[in-house]
């Protein structure tokens, strides 16, 4: 039998070539095989304890980022304090509609977290959901004990502790089970979820699955111990100086504040020797980083996964005359730092929208593909991340109960380290408003004070006063949708 030539016509051998090389071209451009697309992303969240944007200096990794992906440098937390902070990170929620505005109590820690049902709705619920590979390592909530709590829902993989402050002699809940660490070097707790986040990562690309890892330090939280390695760094680092570190004159601030003395001499030093415990001991969360971004090369999830930087608040050292701490709505405390690098973000970007820790699970939701919950106070910042504008917030909210009075805290200040009394406060770009609880306000007017050091609250006219309780009180009873 003869078999025919088959006859091409010239369009349709263009339309042949055309089509090929448009699909080896989308497939170049994208980086990514059709396979690898299959795949959605990987989340890995590094959440620090108490990290201030000054340490970023001290951070070789954390600027790498930074030159290679997006720095959001007016990203705030919805309160300046462990875990009610924590809590809108893992819910997507105000603390207003969580029911977390302390570290203990009936109003605060893991057991109102799990008394108010935010253990059933969080991002790890959603994105296991989703079909991913879940895992916490570190910190989670103040007042989970790895002796006497489990796992909650939505992880699949669980080493978490409970007073791993100290980094040495601790117990993990490594899913279940309870394993004891000493005071040897091979037992410092950031290096030790270090090495358990790499193993997470290798075996989630062995079972195919798209993978979302949270490792949380407690570094540099105090007493901010460092590595072994790392304990001579920086004998001569100070903290800042600005205009605000020991402020000349307290007279506007609010009752709780303005009765500061001046810093003495000894806790100027204490304030300096702060800072260089604290550089030190982010030194093995920033060599962690460099570990992590190696062992995803290596596995060829690099160019596939999502890196985000952040804290759950920050941390003062000496401005307004006020010794090592947190809780204030100062920026110092509220203010700081979130680095995202990932598919498509672009390298050595800065964004300057008003964002929140609200934003993050649905951030997350997004690049799982998955829907956002109704649930979440905040929006996804993906968008963002991939140069598309959205609509923009007018303000942020920031709730704090206090003042804070339990014996047991690790978070416990005294009036020297700020212990302001309940207040909220509302955060835009260019301003700070703050209502107490006692009936005084702060109004910072950061375009011409931004170190807010002049509080102008009572010249402020009825009008913008007006306009300002309402924003705020809009705020403070929001939901969902409302929030945005």
């Amino acid at each position: 039998m003869r078999i025919r030539p088959m006859r091409w016509s010239l369009a349709a051998l263009l339309a042949v070539v055309m089509s090929s090389g448009c699909a080896a071209g989308s497939a170049a451009l994208n980086g990514a095989s059709s396979s690898a697309k299959k795949r959605p992303p990987n989340i890995i969240f590094v959440l620090t304890d108490d990290l201030n944007t000054n340490l970023l200096p001290y951070m070789p990794q954390v600027q790498q980022m930074q030159k290679e992906g997006m720095s959001f440098n007016n990203y705030y937390v919805t309160d300046s304090l462990c875990c009610p902070s924590r809590t809108t990170t893992f819910t997507g929620r105000f603390p207003h509609n969580t029911g977390v505005f302390t570290n203990s109590g009936d109003d605060g820690g893991y057991g109102a977290f799990n008394k108010n049902g935010n253990q059933n709705d969080t991002f790890a619920t959603s994105l296991k959901a989703s079909g991913y590979n879940t895992a916490l390592m570190g910190k989670y909530l103040n007042g989970y004990d790895p002796k006497k709590n489990g796992v909650p829902p939505g992880w699949t993989d669980w080493a978490v502790a409970g007073n791993g402050y100290p980094e040495y002699n601790y117990s993990l809940n490594e899913n279940g089970k309870v394993v004891k660490y000493g005071k040897q070097p091979k037992d410092y707790l950031t290096n030790v979820i270090s090495n358990k986040g790499q193993a997470f990562i290798k075996k989630s690309v062995s079972s195919k699955k798209p993978f979302m890892l949270e490792l949380s330090t407690f570094a540099p939280h105090g007493p901010a111990t460092p590595a072994p390695k790392d304990k001579k760094l920086f004998p001569d680092a100070k903290a800042p100086r600005s205009k605000a570190f020991n402020e000349a004159d307290m007279r506007d601030k609010p009752s709780w504040l303005k009765s500061r003395s001046k810093l003495t001499k000894a806790q100027i030093a204490n304030i300096d020797n702060s800072f260089r415990k604290r550089a030190r001991s982010v030194q093995a969360v920033d060599r962690m980083i460099a570990n992590l971004r190696a062992t995803l090369k290596a596995q060829g999830q690099d160019r596939n996964t999502y890196l985000v930087f952040s804290s759950d608040n920050g941390f003062h050292l000496g401005e307004h005359r006020l010794t090592p701490g947190k809780q204030t709505a100062f920026d110092s405390d509220i203010r700081v730092p979130l680095v995202v690098l990932g598919p498509g973000v672009k390298s050595g970007a800065t964004n300057s929208k008003l964002v929140q820790n609200t934003d993050l699970r649905p951030t997350f939701e997004q690049i799982a593909g998955r829907k956002v919950a109704k649930s979440v106070d905040g929006h996804g910042l993906l968008p963002y991340l991939h140069g598309q504008g959205q609509a923009d917030r007018k303000s942020v909210l920031v709730e704090h109960h206090g003042p804070n009075t339990a014996a047991d805290d690790p978070d416990r200040q005294d009036a020297a380290s700020g212990n302001p009394p309940t207040y909220a406060a509302i955060r835009n770009d260019h301003e700070l408003y703050v209502e107490y609880v006692t009936g005084e306000r702060e109004y910072y007017d950061l375009r011409r004070d931004p170190l807010e050091l002049n509080n102008t609250a009572k010249k402020l006219s009825r009008q913008k006063l007006a306009s300002l309780k309402a924003e705020l009180n809009r705020l403070k009873s929001c939901k969902g949708t409302q929030c945005k």
